[in-house]
């Protein structure tokens, strides 16, 4: 396929693990381009509803009519890690049945160029998710310091070659900022040894997914949609979490396992407090693509889906 703009990721699976209710509440805290909320739509009744949110401008221009215009669903801009306001402001905490967060980037941002999270299509190096607000990869890479550099590209891109990298960027800066994705690239490609250089895996592929990671919070937005998630399920209510690489999957594998577990000083015991019980419950094991979704759709070959459901 040229392009997986519109192909959801582990659709299946997601719509099976979210055990939706004609007349539910379920939320898509990361819309993209509608892909997994068009198909939760097409399953709820006339009482059912759907809140979309994203943070980037472009995916709630690119909505379709077909969603925004159905009285069961709204489409709100803003940060995943707001959920428990979003749906406090209507009046929806402990009621919500369903909760979809598809983790990382999309593939139209990868497509579009002037979004520079992309190394294989030239364009200024932004690589926020929201451009009207933060700072770009481009600012970013200007003022941080070697040592913290050093520090982000190896723990949100498990860079080996780190210290080599930041140098290089560093060096790189003082002549000019580095304000394009093909030179950031360029300056990541010649850092690196002559064997990562031969790798089939682009040599900056690592440090792109670290910049990104660091100018857009991922990860701490993660932390926080996480604990809000709790509080926004109704008992029996399901969460489904497709994750992208092996920081992600982690931070949620960890959370699972944590809010389903019995606190240590009650395990075994008859009988313990309300607020030391479990609030998760996981569902199933790890769920990865099939060949024939990998086939169809690249970017599924990464995906890894975990549920839970509150308890």
């Amino acid at each position: 396929m040229s392009s997986n703009e519109h192909v959801p990721v582990l659709l299946g699976p997601v719509l099976d693990g979210l055990e939706i209710r004609e007349n539910g509440c379920y939320v898509d805290g990361t819309f993209g381009r509608g892909g997994h909320s068009g198909e939760i739509l097409k399953r709820l009744g006339p009482n059912g509803r759907l809140i979309g949110i994203d943070r980037d401008p472009d995916a709630i221009a690119s909505a379709a009519k077909s969603l925004t215009e159905d009285p069961r669903f709204e489409l709100v801009r803003g940060e995943c890690a707001q959920l428990k306001t979003i749906i406090a402001e209507r009046k929806l905490l402990g009621e919500v049945d369903g909760l979809l967060f598809d983790l990382g980037v999309s593939s139209p941002q990868l497509d579009e160029a002037h979004r520079g999270f992309s190394f294989l299509r030239d364009g200024p190096l932004d690589m926020r998710m929201d451009p009207d607000s933060g700072t770009s990869a481009s600012e970013f890479l200007q003022r941080v310091e070697q040592k913290e550099l050093i520090r982000v590209l190896r723990q949100f891109g498990e860079e080996t070659h780190a210290s080599r990298i930041a140098r290089a960027i560093c060096d790189a800066r003082v002549d000019a900022p580095i304000a394009g994705t093909a030179r950031l690239a360029g300056i990541v490609e010649a850092a690196v040894p002559a064997k990562a250089r031969a790798q089939k895996k682009h040599p900056a592929t690592k440090t792109f997914q670290a910049i990104r990671i660091a100018v857009n919070g991922e990860l701490e937005q993660l932390e926080a949609l996480l604990q809000q998630s709790v509080d926004a399920l109704k008992k029996g209510g399901r969460l489904c979490v497709i994750s992208f690489h092996s920081l992600e999957d982690r931070i949620v594998k960890r959370f699972m396992r944590s809010a389903s577990s019995e606190p240590e000083q009650y395990r075994g015991m008859p009988s313990m407090p309300e607020e030391f019980r479990p609030k998760l419950k996981t569902v199933g094991k790890l769920i990865v693509a099939n060949d024939e979704e990998i086939e169809l759709n690249r970017r599924a070959r990464s995906a890894r889906l975990r549920i839970a459901e509150r308890s």
